[in-house]
């Protein structure tokens, strides 16, 4: 499966509510590997989990 940036960019955000595919995870990871621009917005997507979990727990706050 050759994904376009879009959608795996739209994988990416997925991942953060479910847990892709076996097939969406591997074609995922397959784009990473080729995309430095998708590697970045990946990096991207943690940072802001990161963050958002710090802030969470800093207020008390269960995020699930």
């Amino acid at each position: 499966m050759n994904l376009s940036c879009k959608r795996a960019t739209e994988l990416m955000s997925e991942e953060q509510d479910r847990d892709l595919s076996f097939q969406e995870w591997t074609a995922l990871q397959s784009h990473l590997v080729i995309c430095k621009g998708c590697r970045a917005v990946s990096g991207q997507f943690r940072v802001l989990r990161r963050a958002l979990q710090q802030l969470l727990e800093k207020s008390g706050s269960d995020p699930d």
